[in-house]
């Protein structure tokens, strides 16, 4: 069911000083820039082999990563799993007692597909699904 870790989503105040940050510390030459209004955030992400590591910094004060942020700090959001399927993700997880947080995906950057778990579910983590 899962093939990858998809992408590392980590919450910052101050995108553009995050980003230089990870350029001068990993050398790395390209971002990809994205905003998800409906998410609240802005993004600044870039490759780490097959995965994403997205850096976020909310841009709506009553949005979820804002909330988050203001709760726990910058730091890691959450970890999105790699799925072929969602559908077939979302089945596989109810027949097996149930774990999501919502009843069907959204879409996220570049039209991924996700949908996000319950995290009394699986030991507090915060966990998604994402289908390119």
């Amino acid at each position: 069911m899962i093939t990858k870790v998809h992408h590392i989503n980590i919450l910052v105040r101050d995108l553009q000083l995050a980003v230089s940050r990870y350029q001068a510390a990993f050398a790395i030459e390209h971002f990809e820039y994205g905003d998800l209004p409906e998410r609240g955030v802005k993004t600044a992400r870039f490759r780490a082999g097959e995965s994403w590591i997205v850096l976020l910094e909310p841009i709506d004060a009553e949005g979820v990563p804002a909330r988050h942020l203001a709760e726990h700090g910058e730091g890691l959001f959450l970890l999105s799993l790699g799925v072929d399927s969602i559908d077939k993700s979302r089945s596989h997880i109810d027949s097996s007692g149930g774990g999501v947080i919502d009843a069907s995906e959204r879409l996220g950057l570049e039209g991924w597909k996700v949908l996000d778990l319950d995290p009394n579910t699986f030991s507090g983590a915060v966990l998604q699904l994402t289908e390119d």
